[in-house]
């Protein structure tokens, strides 16, 4: 891994991915792009991922686009911002794909697309300290890559005034909105992510993995559809290892051993 990205491996099947650029606020550099890319396309087939933990090295969680990166794209051609905004169009998708539950871990100020990190996150617990605000229109250009994920998290309403003002806002304010689940001091940031991951740690990862098709996929089908794909997916579900397990630690009083190792 390189240096611009930290990545690790704890007990349990539990990951942290650390952006690793304090002196730039963790902005988001190529580098930290490809490194992300490369540690999100590694854990998505990783059978023993059961929770994946991002947060930023220092005291910010992530300022946004690197502007030297800006300005290299403002004197290049047309295909090349292309193929950078897919690029990172790309990676928040697939930061969103896993099918492991995300966590953000919010430590400090996050920003136009750190605020977006934060949007694709499945839980985001924010310290006290953290700050946010989708500043994009301010250097002249708007939070697009990052839109589908913020509209859904935090509605139409909110995203339409945090959008057109480039508004920043305290912690509060995004608890409010629903940014964020918890708002904690910043020295109890720590227990309140790993309080989430045993709760986590406590489910069947092929239900969990299961949850998240069925928050992606159905708010987009009509109900036949809904009701052909949800049917499917808990018979599946009902011929797994997983099931057979926790139906039977329940029963005998005792904690399931999943198929994928605690």
């Amino acid at each position: 891994m390189t240096a611009v990205l930290e990545l690790e491996r704890g007990a349990r099947g539990v990951v942290r991915l650390t952006l690793n650029r304090p002196q730039a606020h963790n902005a988001l550099s190529p580098e930290l792009i490809e490194a992300l890319e490369g540690a999100v396309g590694s854990l998505k087939d990783d059978a023993a991922l059961r929770a994946l933990v991002l947060t930023g090295a220092g005291a910010s969680f992530c300022a946004g686009g690197d502007i030297k990166a800006m300005r290299a794209m403002v004197a290049g051609t047309r295909s090349e911002r292309m193929a950078r905004s897919t690029r990172f169009a790309r990676l928040l998708a697939a930061i969103r794909a896993l099918p492991a539950p995300v966590l953000a871990r919010v430590n400090g100020p996050a920003y136009a697309g750190g605020a977006g990190l934060v949007s694709v996150a499945d839980i985001a617990i924010a310290s006290q300290e953290a700050r946010f605000g989708f500043t994009e229109p301010r250097i002249g250009i708007a939070p697009a890559n990052i839109s589908p994920y913020v509209l859904a998290r935090i509605g139409v309403t909110a995203t339409r005034r945090l959008f057109l003002t480039g508004q920043r806002f305290e912690a509060a304010e995004g608890l409010r909105i629903g940014l964020y689940d918890r708002v904690v001091a910043a020295d109890a940031l720590d227990a309140a992510i790993d309080a989430e991951l045993e709760a986590i740690l406590q489910c069947s990862p092929a239900a969990l993995a299961a949850c998240k098709r069925l928050i992606a996929e159905v708010p987009h089908q009509d109900g036949e559809a809904a009701m052909a794909f949800t049917s499917t997916l808990l018979a599946d579900l009902w011929e797994t290892e997983d099931a057979r397990e926790g139906i039977a630690a329940f029963n005998e009083k005792r904690k399931p051993r999943w198929a994928q190792k605690d």
